[in-house]
């Protein structure tokens, strides 16, 4: 077995919601396994123990935390995607920033033609270019 580095996203509840919205968003996202919690265990009874999906080719592994936090998401980590088309970048930030929010809007920054970061509607930060 391979040594292998993964984001880890942990949600209060929404784990699998975010997970079906992520794959749709990407031609070749998938699901890849979901575990949920069962009766009497430490989470709510069918939420996500520990789930794992591909998009863009990378692996990301998330869950339904059954502990409430003092903490959330933060932009000081984020996932960083390199669209390959105007389109791609303009689908993925409109979808992505529905019901999220913009940290720096859609424009040339001079390092990229076209970039965006945003928090999406989970709380989850993504950086989108364009080169």
């Amino acid at each position: 077995m391979s040594t292998t580095v993964q984001p880890f996203l942990m949600f209060e509840g929404r784990a699998e919601e975010a997970m079906t919205f992520y794959v749709a968003l990407f031609p070749d996202g998938k699901v890849l396994n979901i575990a949920r919690y069962g009766a009497g265990g430490p989470g709510r009874e069918g939420s996500v123990m520990k789930a794992s999906f591909s998009i863009a080719g990378q692996t990301v592994i998330c869950i339904d935390s059954p502990v409430k936090h003092n903490f959330s998401f933060t932009p000081a980590m984020s996932l960083f995607v390199e669209c390959e088309s105007e389109q791609q970048i303009d689908t993925l930030a409109s979808a992505l920033g529905e019901g999220g929010g913009v940290l720096m809007p859609l424009n040339n920054y001079g390092f990229s033609r076209r970039f965006t970061w945003l928090n999406d509607r989970y709380g989850v930060s993504w950086q989108l270019n364009l080169a």
